[in-house]
């Protein structure tokens, strides 16, 4: 099997295990394209933690690194041409490729993305498909094409998504079948050409990049599809909401974990999405949410704390009749308040 030489470009922990992959196989890494450092939670990272860990993998084994802001730009393109690469390896990179980058090498290029697709093409694969209530998912490496994630399928695997699974723990086990799979289709590509499998474009679903105001619950949705918006936004950029309380200002709560699903006692069947009460001895607390829902709530941050249990907030946030979650602008009248 004749080796290739392989560039790989990527951003984050989810395409380190491709590149450590890369890197002890036989198939010589002769350069790694990233962008630039960032510090973690930077709004463009996603679900996915940008820092120095590619580069400082690319160092402890000697290979060239090139970091841009925008590898399309002349001098980016010129930056690839110079490692000389039979094959470009992506995965994460978070750029989307031109032509003339593509073009660059005389395989091209091959990604590795997190979904099981045409399902689910785009930026944030994991996240949207957690936040939609999928069971299962998986890893597609496809050839890459001028159309975001519209390449042939090389290669595909599914995994169950665990009931309690966030997308920054899924997604880190994605990346260890990514890496997987991608050894496979470069040991298969060395050998021969590779025909893959066409997607079929009406099944196509999107996973667009996530902002900080998807993290914004509504509490309006039923009490599985409000827990899996919690899972899904972890770890970036968080669920948050809104604590009303009468006599404070609005209090911003990022809600970290939640727990149980349970339909609302009878007391507070009448009331409003967003009405909160505490339970189990005011060591639990619970949000309405829509029908005849809710939702625990087990682990959240207040702005400018720590993360802390919904029992250690409770003592220091006693709740009172009228008090609710929402939105930043409070209500004309509190959600819980009774009618005069």
């Amino acid at each position: 099997m004749p080796p290739l030489r392989l560039v790989m470009m990527g951003t984050g922990s989810f395409a380190e295990p491709t590149f450590a992959a890369l890197v002890s196989s036989p198939h010589p890494v002769v350069g790694l394209v990233t962008q630039p450092d960032r510090p973690p939670g930077h709004e463009r990272s996603s679900t996915r933690r940008v820092g120095p860990g590619l580069k400082a993998l690319a160092e402890q084994h000697r290979i060239p690194c090139l970091q841009t802001e925008n590898i399309n730009t002349p001098e980016g393109v010129c930056g690839v041409r110079a490692f000389q690469p039979d094959l470009l390896v992506v995965a994460a990179f978070g750029q989307i490729l031109s032509k003339e980058v593509l073009g660059v090498a005389p395989l091209g290029g091959i990604n590795v993305h997190a979904s099981l697709l045409p399902k689910y093409r785009g930026a944030a694969p994991v996240a949207w498909a957690i936040y939609h209530g999928e069971t299962r998912t998986g890893v597609t490496i496809i050839r890459m094409s001028a159309a975001v994630d519209a390449g042939d399928i090389l290669a595909q695997e599914a995994l169950d998504i665990l009931p309690d699974e966030t997308a920054g723990e899924l997604e880190s086990r994605l990346a260890v079948i990514g890496a997987r799979l991608a050894r496979e289709v470069i040991d298969r590509l060395a050998v021969g050409p590779l025909h893959g499998t066409r997607q079929d474009k009406s099944l196509a679903t999107k996973a667009p990049k996530l902002t900080k105001a998807h993290g914004l619950i509504d509490w309006g949705r039923d009490p599985l599809q409000v827990r899996n918006h919690i899972r899904a936004m972890q770890p970036w950029p968080t669920a948050y909401t809104f604590l009303h309380r009468r006599g404070h200002g609005p209090l911003r709560l990022l809600i970290c974990r939640a727990g149980r699903i349970s339909a609302r006692p009878p007391e507070q069947r009448d009331r409003p999405p967003g009405s909160i009460w505490p339970g189990g001895r005011s060591q639990e607390l619970w949000v309405a949410t829509g029908g005849d829902g809710a939702l625990e709530i087990v682990e959240l941050q207040p702005a400018g704390k720590r993360r802390m249990t919904a029992a250690e907030f409770l003592r220091g946030h006693p709740l009172a009749e009228g008090d609710y979650l929402g939105d930043e602008q409070p209500l004309a009248a509190p959600c819980n308040s009774p009618s005069p």
